[in-house]
């Protein structure tokens, strides 16, 4: 079944095609939930709701963009509205310039796996971990971040750096374990 033969079947509301679309996209969108949600079950429901709301939207989508994306899109808003609704998204004190100060994340790729750095994501405090996810992954600028999660910039930025410091420390305590493990072994 050709793509666009799924969505236009799931416009109409045919139980097959919307078979198909959850077999052809429930794997990269659980990814998706999964790194806003704190643990696996957390990600199904989210991918649940998810679902539910694509095909309950699905008559607006006009095949212009890319599918995926929309359906992604989707998929992040249904994450940040069961953080809004659960009220996780804690405003903290505004940290100024402090990014230039900390150190670059992506050199940690040497010393960890993207798995481990997931998991160090996913064990973030919740506001950091969303405000990590929506401006490191998914690309939204602070603007954007604030008007979606009903924040000031500030209090984004301040999220995203002390995201990064939590997790800078992290990967050096994983870094540092590592060498002592290797010293005891070797």
């Amino acid at each position: 079944m050709e793509v666009n033969d799924i969505i236009i079947g799931c416009q109409r509301g045919e139980r097959h095609a919307q078979s198909a679309l959850y077999e052809w996209l429930s794997g990269l969108m659980y990814a998706v939930c999964l790194r806003y949600a704190r643990d696996a079950s957390e990600a199904e429901d989210m991918l649940q709701d998810g679902f539910i709301k694509v095909y309950q939207n699905i008559q607006s989508f006009k095949f212009e963009g890319s599918f995926e994306g929309w359906v992604r899109r989707i998929m992040v808003n249904t994450a940040l509205e069961r953080f809004r609704k659960k009220n996780q998204l804690y405003p903290v004190g505004e940290i100024h310039d402090v990014a230039g100060d900390l150190p670059d994340l992506y050199s940690v790729e040497a010393h960890i796996s993207a798995k481990e750095l997931m998991d160090l994501v996913r064990s973030l405090p919740t506001g950091y971990r969303v405000v990590f996810n929506l401006y490191a992954i998914e690309g939204y600028s602070h603007k954007e971040i604030s008007e979606q999660l009903g924040i000031s910039e500030g209090t984004s930025k301040s999220q995203l750096a002390r995201a990064r410091q939590t997790l800078q420390q992290k990967v050096k305590t994983m870094h540092s374990r590592r060498k002592v493990a290797t010293k005891i072994g070797g």
